[in-house]
């Protein structure tokens, strides 16, 4: 038995992410396996407030079920919290506040390392250190997809022996809508008869949200663009251009939207749009699937990997394919019931005890080390 710490401080932001979902989803199961671990679950001080929002994982299903709690971890206040644990489990790719003795980091993306275009100059320099010196101090890399490892190894220079690619999972919906429930939620989110073309992440220049833009533009008018998404880096330019080419009427900015109600969007709709430049996962992509909603993504990056043969792909670069495919998946019936199929049968292959399990083999490799 072993005791391993693990940065929970993004189980309870505000606004949940990927990240966040990858959190909490993990750690809620590793408590169902049969292992005799501790589990240090280690708070930030601006976070440690509210861990009761997510204090601890359900009870372990195991015979044994590994025990967690709950600690402050905070530089200088927990100087002795290495002494706690035998391996620390950075869960959102920055190194620990302190040094342990074995460290395991999860990468999501490598875009900070990459994408000068995706963030300011003082955002990049920041976060690209932090990425740099967690992977040099961890004795073994997660990442989610094979795509993000490459990267690693190429701009990271992390070792391709220590690297671990261990996919995310994803769940299914917790509440089925009935036919006429989901088109009574699209009439009142696009109006009777329209399209209601999904688009889930924040609205900014990685996520192609202009491009996405520019596709709808070119389809007849009943297909509606629904964001569900807060502002991001270069939004004020995807702004300008609905205001400039006098799409308001054909665009639904909804901002944040919390897990319930993107549910409910997922169910609603028509097509998920997914046209982004660059993923680490593409948590949407799996998402759609598993509520049933047909997907149009990139043909870059990680998302043919999590993709599979279940989705449409496109050249995020030309708004004319993107538009092209996304009409197919909505007007083409027996293709639009082949990408429902295939896309439900996708997710399954994707669960959260997997990535668990996967995960507690590279805590059980780095100790015997």
């Amino acid at each position: 038995m072993a005791t391993i710490a693990l940065d929970a401080t993004y189980t309870v932001d505000r606004e949940p992410t990927g990240v966040t979902v990858y959190c909490r989803r993990l750690i809620e199961a590793l408590a169902t396996l049969d292992k005799a671990h501790r589990f240090l679950l280690c708070y930030r001080l601006s976070r440690f407030g509210r861990r009761n929002q997510f204090l601890r994982p359900g009870n372990s299903s195991g015979p044994r079920g590994p025990a967690f709690c709950t600690k402050l971890y905070q530089e200088p206040l927990t100087f002795w919290l290495p002494w706690q644990a035998q391996l620390f489990h950075s869960l959102a790719q920055r190194p620990p506040a302190f040094t342990f003795q074995k460290e395991v980091v999860t990468v999501f993306d490598h875009f900070t390392l990459t994408g000068e275009d995706y963030f300011t100059p003082k955002f990049r320099q920041k976060f690209s250190a932090l990425l740099l010196d967690a992977v040099s101090r961890s004795a073994r890399t997660i990442t989610l997809s094979q795509y993000t490892a490459d990267q690693l190894e190429a701009h990271g220079g992390v070792p391709r022996e220590r690297i671990r690619v261990i996919p995310a999972g994803v769940d299914p919906p917790k509440a089925s809508m009935k036919v006429e429930e989901r088109l009574r939620e699209r009439t009142r989110l696009v109006g009777e008869g329209n399209e209601m073309v999904l688009s889930v992440g924040a609205i900014q220049t990685r996520k192609n949200t202009l491009n996405a833009l520019r596709a709808v533009s070119m389809l007849p008018p009943c297909y509606k663009l629904v964001l569900a998404g807060g502002s991001g880096y270069g939004s004020e330019s995807i702004y300008d251009f609905i205001r400039a080419e006098g799409l308001e009427s054909r665009v639904i900015r909804l901002g944040y939207v919390p897990a319930e109600r993107l549910s409910s969007l997922y169910q609603a709709a028509s097509v998920l749009l997914f046209p982004s430049l660059g993923e680490g996962f593409g948590f949407p992509v799996l998402e759609a699937m598993a509520h049933g909603l047909p997907v149009v993504t990139s043909n870059v990056c990680s998302l043919p990997e999590v993709g599979g043969d279940a989705a449409l792909y496109v050249d995020p670069r030309d708004p004319a394919d993107i538009a092209q495919n996304v009409a197919r998946a909505v007007e083409d019936d027996s293709l639009r019931d082949n990408l429902i199929r295939r896309g439900l049968a996708r997710a399954r292959e994707f669960t959260w005890r997997r990535t668990a399990e996967q995960t507690c083999d590279v805590y059980d490799e780095v100790l015997a080390m």
